[in-house]
């Protein structure tokens, strides 16, 4: 099984120089916790939900969020994802085997990989991609054990 196969096509982004708030909307309103950033048409960097929530700081920490005098609009710091993306970005290809993707996943403790041709992101691939495949392969193979175990015939 490639990369290709399991990865999100459709993929939300941000570039450098944009506000924090703009991580913000896209992580609560189009839920979703990985964000390839890009700059120039290539990936320069990854933001994550945990980049940005570490980016606020503690609950208790009031100047993570401004409200007006009424206490009635909220909006988060201004801050540029520049300053709270991950650099140094591991990605796969398209071609790549899942099993090495998801090792890499693994190996790297990264929840999302940028998926790349060349230099022009073409998708992402999550954690949640691969145990939704995992979760898919197991129970078939449970079923096919069950069966087996039964003495039935898998028609």
């Amino acid at each position: 099984m490639r990369v290709e196969e399991l990865m999100t096509s459709t993929v939300f982004t941000v570039e450098p120089h944009d506000m924090i708030d703009r991580v913000f909307f896209l992580i609560h309103y189009e839920k979703v916790r990985h964000l390839p950033v890009i700059e120039k048409g290539k990936v320069v960097g990854m933001v994550s939900d945990r980049d940005m929530y570490k980016a606020l700081g503690p609950k208790s920490n009031s100047n993570a969020i401004e409200s007006n005098k009424e206490g009635t609009e909220l909006h988060v710091i201004p801050k540029k994802v520049q300053n709270i993306m991950r650099r140094g970005v591991v990605s796969v290809s398209p071609d790549t085997l899942a099993s090495d993707a998801a090792a890499t996943m693994a190996n790297h403790k990264l929840g999302a990989l940028p998926v790349t041709q060349g230099d022009k992101l073409v998708g992402i691939l999550s954690s949640t991609d691969i145990l939704r495949v995992f979760s898919k392969v197991e129970h078939a193979k449970e079923l096919r054990e069950q069966r087996i175990s039964e003495g039935t015939s898998h028609s």
